[in-house]
């Protein structure tokens, strides 16, 4: 009898498993670059929040170009005070980055197994967020 043995998997090399996570930090890199180099402060050089310019209420995204321009020139209390969930989706976008590079490494796939219960925390926070800072007491939000 002839004993079948299947062969193990060959992996890819690092460099192609590595593609996809380097090239979008490469292009998370050219963007916080460009809005570090052209401040959303000065007029004239990103458009205006549609939400905002229809009704004045600030939307969740709103303020998040000034926090990233504050986050790039290291002023976190004003990239806290512009946005503060933008901030936290930096640093989350820094860890799942860092946990895909290590998994790319070692030759697994990157799962990120998110259930309703966390989409909805989620949504949540950013709705409660978004009422919140267009209430009078949350002037302390508007950026």
């Amino acid at each position: 009898m002839h004993a079948y043995s299947r062969p193990e998997p060959q992996l890819a090399p690092f460099w192609r498993r590595a593609a996809v996570p380097v090239g979008l930090f490469a292009v998370v890199c050219g963007a916080f670059a460009y809005v570090g180099v052209v401040d959303p402060g000065e007029p004239g050089h990103y458009p205006v929040c549609p939400l905002y310019r229809l009704t004045g209420l600030y939307c969740p995204g709103c303020g998040g170009l000034r926090s990233a321009h504050a986050f790039v020139h290291g002023d976190l209390l004003a990239a806290l005070r512009d946005n503060a969930p933008a901030v936290a989706a930096y640093l989350g976008f820094a860890v799942l980055w860092s946990v895909w590079m290590v998994r790319a490494a070692r030759g697994r796939p990157l799962r990120i197994d998110l259930g309703p219960a966390q989409l909805w925390a989620a949504g949540v926070l950013l709705l409660v967020f978004t009422v919140v800072r267009n209430l009078p007491f949350g002037g302390w939000l508007h950026p």
